[in-house]
């Protein structure tokens, strides 16, 4: 690929208690073609010194160490921080459990290049272990309900058709911003912790006046929830999965005045709890309970502008 940006990207990863993931990554990210960006792994808290072993191993990436966990929206500001301060011009979101073609930063820089009205772009994201399936071709919001769709979702890549509309939400799985649409908009709101985080951002990065694209030819590969993958007493997702689930949707229609969706976010939510009732899952029931009581009632917070 001919590269005719001059952008400086800094490509931000989150690593908690993920090694094995992050290595992969990082390990992918060493065969992308573009040749000005830098990787900044921020380490949120993580068990067994993850952060000094992945420095060893990838000397070329910039480590920040948290104390704690921040979640995915404190983690990954501690990195967009210190980009923004060391003067990139881009910033690129790029989860710790994806897997990347080296062209894809190239396709997302060019994408923007010739759509000078965005703000963000995402790439075309499939299945890590069924690379023919995608995860994610971009968000669409539906204001009336409150709700926010992935497009794409688990449909075979061989029939899916790409429309040429803007998108209406990035994901925070992989996005790249520019520096201005950042400084107007300003940070992820760190009261959703994780989950919601990267709707209720595009949304404002959409009403500070920038658009989200998709760079269909940019290609990565996802595992897919690999943080909140982990053998719990009643399955597989934690409970914790379903508290800021519950809660971070309560949240967003709370912060973007749309009480229309209240009861049908009501009506999911109580059979949420029925289901877990019927099976015996106690602590994912108190779980959305809580979430329930928390998103509706917990006072909201905004999002931290930079500098």
């Amino acid at each position: 690929m001919a590269f005719t940006s001059e952008a400086s990207v800094a490509i931000i990863l989150v690593n908690w208690n993920g090694l094995e993931f992050t290595q992969a990554c990082l390990s992918s990210l060493r065969r992308v073609d573009y040749p000005d960006f830098k990787i900044i792994l921020v380490d949120n808290g993580s068990k067994n010194q993850e952060g000094p072993l992945l420095k060893k191993a990838f000397p070329e990436i910039h480590l920040i160490e948290n104390r704690s966990n921040l979640g995915f929206a404190g983690g990954n500001n501690v990195g967009i921080r210190f980009a923004l301060d060391q003067g990139y011009s881009h910033v690129l979101l790029l989860n710790n459990d994806t897997e990347v073609e080296p062209d894809f930063l190239g396709e997302m820089l060019l994408k923007l290049a010739k759509n000078t009205e965005y703000g963000v772009v995402q790439p075309l994201i499939l299945f890590l272990h069924d690379k023919r399936k995608i995860w994610s071709a971009g968000g669409k919001w539906l204001t009336s309900l409150g709700r926010a769709i992935t497009l794409g979702d688990q449909e075979p890549l061989a029939d899916y058709r790409f429309s040429k509309r803007e998108l209406d939400w990035a994901t925070g799985c992989c996005m790249l911003l520019t520096r201005e649409a950042l400084l107007k908009a300003g940070l992820l709101n760190e009261q959703y912790f994780t989950y919601f985080e990267d709707v209720e951002w595009s949304l404002r990065i959409k009403k500070a006046g920038y658009g989200i694209g998709l760079a269909e030819k940019a290609v990565i590969y996802h595992e897919a929830g690999a943080s909140s993958k982990k053998k719990h007493s009643e399955g597989i997702l934690s409970p914790k999965v379903f508290y800021y689930h519950v809660r971070n949707q309560f949240f967003l229609i709370r912060q973007l005045g749309i009480w229309t969706g209240f009861p049908y976010h009501l009506l999911r939510f109580l059979l949420w709890m029925g289901y877990f009732l019927v099976r015996g899952r106690f602590q994912k029931l108190k779980a959305v309970m809580k979430g329930v009581r928390d998103g509706m009632f917990q006072p909201l917070k905004s999002a931290e502008k930079w500098p």
